[in-house]
């Protein structure tokens, strides 16, 4: 799998118009399926019990001018001209926003931060503005206050992770009320007694599949998104247009403002509470900025501008001036989608609505997995198995346990609710608080990022904000009738990640606290006896510097380690990706003799982790490189024993354009290109699932710019991996001090080791093979 191929989408920005064209047309499938199936339960959960649809039209046309202003102004206006221009190098979603954050005023969540990672490419690039325009004094005491204060920063962090944890809720939330709503359409064709025994049974059965199939991934029918969704708009456009010009032609002046006035100063209360409803037509508008990654700004503005918005707005008009001339319906049927679907063609939409919901259900589960993946990297969330689907299409996962655990929520919500109006109370207070925690963060964004003036981000923030909180209000007021789910759903979610981040920092703590110098490792070998066997060591570390207390703990209860030692750190950085030539850092513990180096891994948050044989292909590359670098670089230091000794960028085997290359062939007695130095190791078959020996040989040109004494490392190397590769974990088991408080026992005792025994561990993280690996355990004391 071609891992580094697909990190860079932002490139098409600049690619011609066929190619913005094509991914527009690609984006309906995985953008907009959510917001596209939105006129299904809109009207229906809106007229559910609050208001009524009267003679005098005032509370539909009211409904509608809501419903027109809305889409508007928060996807049109927020999202489309303002919050997509807030990408993370390409890339967007609630945690962009919280990576511009942390690298523009240094709020790293992250204990482990470098300097170095600092001068990474895409940590230095802006979007908008440049990291080197002179802030304003607002903007410097406000940067200079998060800095200075940790309960400022934990309040950020913990602010982005309950929009994380909505858009987790969404993920159990949008597939039921979507697909519920499709297939409610059979209310239509039999009576009230009988069609309620029908839904609930044809919608869990549709979810199951919809879930069960998630292993196989998307890429394989992910073609037939787009179409789906381009029919369907296409669909309630056309019937939105005859029902205008069938029924009520003059519709469209309930667009004007005026008609919202008249609809509150009518209803008032009741108005407000139903607002709850009208909110639903703008869910799924997040994932026009959280999907930016996969597509263009430009790609998915177009598509939502030019098809989208007026395709929405169509029917919207269209449902409105057919229920404009039908004030009985509502004594048969409750106010829906399907019946302004003229009777012939209603069997056909609800094929397509159903076909419709599922592509806009499968979208936001991708979402989630892809959310989950990010917390895991950032270290908010327990390491979870995340499996690739597609080695073409990047973002393409799936993660078992969270996939099961969200089918089992949205069968339970499902079958506890039974209807689109409590179901459309859970789900538009989960998309309201995402919106609203989108703007909270974009607010410092355009202050601390963007370099402009703070009026600019008051401005933005009372606007959207008064229009986000009157919605956020009516929905909450709904807390009985189901709005409850989206906030115990969170709640959950967010003490796991707390709880984890906590942990994760403690542990780390620890680390830093009881980590040893090299010196004094190894003035221990005298009295101690230490061996130097031949082999491959990689000890997994957390530690940027120093000796962590596992490894010391390891060497004075078995005294012997490996000919060629490696210290490994592979470590998560605040920015969507790192470029392959920026990958590795490489630096020396102790003097060259001693053959002991400490390797720095470093992973974007969207970055996709290579299996064990092309990862330990890389790593035996990046420090072979750095030995040959630092004997051709004359100002090379010469390292002198100290834990913070100097670290070498080393890019992958693939960044090479000359030097240190690694070759998987068959028959390794092939003559070799010329180089200056090369790994070679015989190519693993394919569906062989038995261990491939490696070997690793190093040839070395007879040339004067190569000395004798890196030669000869260089050899010790080869040699090295070719006695094989250990892997040398630890395993630690977190206990809270004597003394701690009931709060941190519970979270580190309780919590957190319940969390840590049933999520992956470090082996599993680095993939590495069973039979070469060894875990040390040991008690860390919190």
């Amino acid at each position: 799998m071609e891992i580094e191929s697909g990190n860079y989408q932002n490139i098409v920005k600049k690619e011609s118009w066929r190619t913005v064209l094509t991914l527009a047309y690609q984006s309906l499938g995985v953008v907009y399926g959510d917001l596209s199936i939105s006129p299904l339960y809109v009207y229906k959960s809106t007229f559910a019990e609050d208001i009524h649809h009267s003679e005098s039209n005032e509370e539909i046309f009211g409904v509608l001018s809501f419903i027109f202003w809305t889409i508007t102004l928060v996807p049109l206006l927020k999202y489309v001209f303002i919050v997509l221009r807030a990408d993370d190098n390409g890339e967007g979603g609630t945690f962009a926003l919280y990576s511009l954050l942390c690298r523009h005023a240094r709020v790293n969540s992250l204990p482990s931060c470098q300097l170095a990672d600092e001068q990474l490419i895409e940590y230095k690039t802006d979007s908008i503005g440049s990291s080197t325009t002179p802030q304003s004094g607002f903007a410097a005491s406000l940067k200079s206050t998060l800095e200075k204060h940790g309960v400022l920063q934990k309040i950020l962090l913990v602010l982005a992770l309950i929009g994380t944890c909505m858009v987790i809720g969404d993920g159990v939330l949008t597939p039921a009320i979507s697909v519920f709503s499709a297939v409610s359409g059979v209310e239509l064709s039999m009576s009230k007694e009988h069609h309620k025994y029908i839904e609930v049974p044809a919608a869990c059965i549709i979810l199951i599949g919809l879930f069960a199939l998630q292993h196989y991934g998307t890429h394989k029918v992910g073609f037939l998104f787009a179409p789906v969704i381009l029919l369907w708009l296409m669909c309630i456009s056309a019937i939105g247009v005859y029902n205008i010009f069938h029924w009520n032609p003059h519709v469209y002046q309930a667009l004007s403002p005026y008609y919202m006035y008249k609809f509150l100063k009518k209803t008032q209360s009741r108005g407000w509470m139903s607002l709850g409803g009208i909110l639903l037509c703008i869910t799924g508008s997040e994932a026009m900025f959280a999907d930016l990654g996969h597509f263009s700004q430009l790609s998915i503005k177009i598509a939502f501008t030019s098809l989208v918005y007026p395709s929405l707005i169509l029917a919207y008009m269209g449902q409105a001036a057919y229920l404009s001339q039908h004030h009985v319906i509502e004594s048969e049927y409750n106010i829906g989608f399907y019946v302004s679907v003229p009777e012939s063609l209603r069997w056909p939409v609800l094929v397509i609505a159903i076909l419709a919901a599922v592509v806009g259900s499968q979208a936001i589960i991708t979402g989630t997995f892809s959310i989950i993946k990010q917390c895991s990297a950032l270290g908010c969330f327990p390491k979870v198995k995340i499996v690739h689907t597609s080695s073409k299409i990047h973002g393409q996962i799936y993660i078992p346990e969270i996939n099961w655990i969200l089918m089992v929520l949205c069968l339970a919500v499902t079958i506890g609710f039974r209807d689109t109006k409590r179901l459309g109370n859970a789900s538009g207070l989960a998309v309201i608080t995402v919106m609203l925690v989108t703007t909270c963060l974009m607010s410092l964004v355009i202050v601390l990022c963007w370099h402009k003036s703070v009026f600019f981000a008051i401005a933005f923030v009372v606007f959207f904000g008064t229009i986000e909180a009157l919605y956020f209000s009516a929905s909450l007021i709904k807390f009985l009738e189901g709005a409850w789910v989206p906030i115990a759903l969170s709640f959950c979610f967010l003490l796991s990640m707390c709880t984890w981040h906590y942990g994760t920092l403690k542990r780390y703590e620890f680390d830093v606290q009881n980590k040893v110098s090299v010196n004094w490792l190894l003035s221990l070998g005298q009295t101690l006896g230490i061996a130097r066997v031949r082999g491959l060591g990689l000890i997994h570390t957390e530690l940027v510097s120093g000796v962590p207390a596992i490894f010391s703990h390891f060497v004075t209860n078995l005294p012997a380690f490996h000919q060629v030692l490696v210290f490994l750190c592979v470590k998560s950085v605040p920015v969507p990706h790192v470029r392959p030539e920026e990958r590795f850092l490489v630096g020396r513990i102790g003097p060259k003799e001693f053959r002991i180096y400490r390797c720095i891994v470093r992973y974007g948050y969207r970055d996709v982790h290579k299996d064990d044989f092309e990862f330990e292909g890389d790593l035996v590359c990046s420090i072979a490189e750095f030995i040959r670098t630092e004997a051709a670089t004359a100002t090379a230091a010469e390292a002198n024993g100290e834990d913070d000794d100097r670290m070498s960028v080393v890019g992958t085997c693939s960044s090479y354009m000359q030097g240190i290359e690694d070759h998987y062939e068959s028959d390794p007695d092939d003559p070799d290109k010329p180089g200056t130095s090369e790994i070679r190791s015989p190519k693993p078959k394919k569906k062989s699932k038995s261990k491939v020996k490696k070997r690793v040989r190093f040839v070395v040109p007879e040339t004067p710019k190569i000395e004798k004494e890196t030669r000869q490392e260089l050899m010790e190397l080869s040699e090295a991996r070719e006695g094989g590769v250990a892997y040398i974990m630890g395993n630690a088991y977190m206990k809270a001090k004597q003394g701690s408080g009931l709060v941190k026992r519970l979270a580190i005792n309780v919590c957190y080791e319940f969390l840590r025994r049933n999520t992956r561990g470090p082996r599993n993280m680095l993939t590495s093979p069973h039979a070469s690996t060894l875990e040390v355990g040991m008690i860390y004391h919190v």
